[in-house]
């Protein structure tokens, strides 16, 4: 239980008669997970080696319905990024206002763990990552373009401790694992698919559409098609032994925690069991995977809302993380929830809003139970027909179902935005309308095709577009279909030409076929591997003519044994950070 950080280590001999000690230089002490009094300690030796030692990460990402990874170098051994992560305990807030008592607190991981989720953010303190979510990454590099956190903190340091443009979350928690994992605590990273971020604490998030069906930006609560954030393994000491084992921590300025952007330690054990009282965070972190969604129309004119439907089950899917010793997905939703739909799952629910308070104080912004009951007389669904690449025309279907045994008239307008990983609409690209009558019981399907000229320009380098029909049922209320999709990149090809032997060079190539009928330029490649090559390789390719392949090659001299991984970024005009990883048996 002694401070981490580094100490000076000197000898005196009492028998020269000599008083001067000889310095014999400085060492670090870290936390040690395989010592068993230790607050990290973690028995099984396999969840040590991936969770402290293990340099390479897989962080997923997409939305619920098409989970997909991409490989991370977290780098936390490699050449002075020890020195980086003890700086940034020393620029911290908490060190800069009283040094002698945030030194006293550095034997303890939950402290740590709560001052580096606020360091690893620019807000505040001038921490390591600037945030961006508008975008727009003039001035930086976008965030989907980075591959590994060393290129990352190394530039924070070289700029005079200047924030790094730009971050989002995956950014922040591979930043928080590499510099926990170099601390020695077990961390992981962890993805949540439809992750609410519920800014006013009513374990409800509303969303608001205008009578064309526009996803209207007007409320602050907001449902993200992913968020990444982190899980450390520690003992709680202040909440009992119950409550040890994983701590999420969230890097991710969204909302300030004791005045400041930092979230967590909130113990997993607690969220399970609706346990909001307990430190640190743990309302937000339970809205996370378990607000209910609230969906209305908005009147511009006369600003009148009207419920349209409420759902418990969208928020809070497929939560993910990678394999102890496997490059494969593991879902760990059970562990943070009962099963949705349960009698345990909704007791608990009700059991976190009395906790907050929330079951007996009248909300004027809640939908009646009235509204909360109404049926619906038709259902819709969009349906995907086909492949969903970019580059290719975006094919759809609507189906509409009469759901009465009378006919139906329903008018629909349908929109398509281009959004962020956070669903924010960023550009209009596609709008329709049409009339519709449904004989009783029937189901009727609509093609709808967007082409990728229409859409191309309008993309974000996150490659979602969210489309929505808002249908509008005589005499009934209405209905809002909606979908998220994530549309594929291309892919690229790695192939090791040889044999991959320590200090021998082997040769790479990596092939890239350019899937649409015109030019791409600016094409660049970037690739990092711990013990494969030295810092980061970048290699700028010619232009590629329609339908043409690139081939691209380099060398690789690797310099342990062992399963190592290169991490592959191609980027493009057209294509954004199209990105793959190897795994290379040296």
């Amino acid at each position: 239980n002694a401070i981490i950080g580094r100490y000076k280590l000197s000898v005196q001999s009492t028998s020269s008669g000599s008083s001067a000690p000889t310095s014999l230089g400085t060492f670090v002490l870290l936390f040690n997970p395989w010592s068993s009094g230790d607050d990290v300690y973690m028995s099984n030796k396999a969840e040590c080696e991936e969770y402290v030692l293990e340099e390479f990460g897989i962080i997923y990402a997409g939305n619920a319905n098409r989970v997909s990874g991409f490989g991370w170098n977290f780098g936390q051994f490699q050449e002075d990024i020890l020195n980086i992560c003890l700086s940034m305990l020393d620029r911290s807030l908490n060190h800069r206002q009283d040094p002698v008592t945030d030194v006293s607190h550095r034997n303890d991981p939950k402290y740590l763990g709560r001052v580096l989720s606020a360091m690893v953010n620019a807000n505040d303190d001038q921490g390591v990552v600037l945030g961006n979510w508008s975008g727009n990454y003039d001035g930086g590099k976008s965030p989907g373009s980075w591959t590994g956190s060393g290129e990352i903190l190394q530039s924070w340091k070289k700029s005079g401790f200047r924030p790094v443009k730009y971050g989002q979350c995956w950014v922040f928690a591979a930043v928080l694992t590499t510099v926990l994992r170099c601390l020695g605590i077990p961390t992981r990273t962890i993805t949540n698919f439809s992750s609410a971020h519920d800014v006013d604490g009513n374990l409800r998030v509303d969303e608001y559409y205008d009578a064309s069906g526009n996803h209207l930006d007007r409320s602050a609560d907001s449902i993200w098609n992913f968020h990444v954030w982190n899980e450390s393994w520690f003992s709680r000491s202040d909440l009992g032994p119950s409550y040890n084992g994983w701590q999420i921590l969230d890097a991710t300025p969204q909302e300030e925690s004791g005045g400041i952007y930092q979230c967590g330690p909130a113990s997993r054990v607690a969220i399970k069991e609706g346990e909001v009282d307990m430190e640190y965070d743990c309302p937000f972190v339970f809205a996370e995977v378990n607000a209910d969604c609230m969906y209305w129309n908005y009147d511009t004119a006369t600003r009148k809302k009207t419920l349209i439907f409420s759902k418990s089950t969208t928020v809070g899917q497929a939560i993910s993380t990678k394999a102890v010793g496997r490059d494969d997905r593991v879902d760990v939703t059970n562990d943070y929830k009962y099963e949705e739909g349960s009698k345990k799952e909704r007791d608990i629910f009700k059991k976190a809003r009395k906790k907050l308070g929330l079951e007996d104080k009248f909300d004027p912004t809640a939908p009646t139970p009235k509204e909360i009951e109404q049926k619906p007389d038709i259902s819709g669904k969009f349906k995907l027909d086909g492949s969903i690449k970019v580059g290719k025309d975006l094919n759809l279907i609507l189906v509409l179902t009469n759901l009465q045994s009378v006919a139906k008239t329903v008018d629909v307008k349908m929109t398509a935005w281009s959004t962020v990983y956070t669903r924010k609409p960023v550009k209009e690209i596609w709008k329709d309308s049409i009339s519709v009558t449904l004989s009783p019981k029937e189901e009727k399907q609509y093609p709808i095709k967007i082409p990728y000229m229409e859409y191309q320009q309008q993309l974000t380098t996150d490659n979602m577009i969210q489309v929505t029909a808002l249908c509008h049922v005589e005499g009934g209320i209405q209905v809002l279909v909606q979908r998220d999709i994530s549309l594929d990149n291309p892919e690229i090809d790695i192939q090791i030409l040889g044999e991959a032997k320590v200090n021998k060079e082997v040769d790479v190539e990596v092939l890239f076929t350019n899937p649409i009928d015109t030019e791409v330029t600016g094409c660049t490649l970037q690739v990092e591997g711990n013990d494969l090559l030295r810092g980061i390789l970048r290699i700028d390719m010619p232009p590629l003519q329609a339908n043409e392949t690139s081939s691209t090659k380099f060398k690789l001299t690797p310099s342990e044994t062992g399963s190592k991984h290169l991490v592959v970024h191609f980027s493009c005009d057209k294509f954004a950070d199209i990105k793959t990883f190897k795994m290379v048996n040296v």
